[in-house]
């Protein structure tokens, strides 16, 4: 499923980010940078030692909630890793959705910024931090077609979904998108 904002492209796939071969993948971080389960795992494990090594020297300090910031790819098919850190569910009254939208928005920035054409997300949030899925969808779409009205970049931002559910959720939103 694809829509077209601005002469810019968001599709939606289901599968695996890690394969993906556009110029950046994004990684769903922690705030230290420290690896983990999910998608982050996954990225560290097909990407290798070269992109935490990296990541350990460049940003020592971490990455805070709804910032993001840029590594190499390691041994990817990408170029680049962006790497932001989505908020952790409270049930909606601690700036959530705000910091949602500027994880996205943040890694749209970087992407721009060395000019990525292309760039892969999973759901952010919606694993291991418990964001419900219908509310991420809506927030990270918005996120993004605010943010190709505005700057007309990058050419391609894939949505990569790994479950069927989360897909639907996307796709649902998508199309409310779509009917505006």
């Amino acid at each position: 499923m694809k829509i077209s904002i601005n002469g810019q492209t968001i599709e939606l796939a289901q599968g695996d980010v890690t394969l993906q071969q556009v110029d950046a993948i994004v990684n769903a971080a922690n705030s230290r940078l420290a690896g983990g389960g999910g998608v982050d795992g996954a990225i560290h494990r097909r990407g290798g030692p070269a992109i935490m090594e990296e990541t350990d020297r460049r940003y020592p300090q971490g990455c805070p909630t709804g910032t993001a910031v840029i590594s190499g790819a390691g041994r990817l098919a990408a170029k680049h890793v962006i790497h932001t850190v989505g908020p952790v569910w409270s049930g909606g009254k601690r700036g959530e959705a705000e910091l949602l939208a500027s994880a996205y928005r943040s890694c749209l920035d970087l992407a721009v910024a060395n000019d990525c054409r292309s760039i892969a997300f999973p759901a952010l949030s919606t694993g291991e931090y418990g964001y419900p899925i219908d509310q991420a969808a809506r927030i990270a779409l918005q996120a993004v077609t605010s943010f190709l009205s505005e700057k007309a970049a990058p050419e391609l931002v894939r949505f990569v979904l790994f479950t069927e559910g989360a897909y639907g959720a996307f796709a649902a939103a998508l199309e409310e998108i779509r009917a505006k």
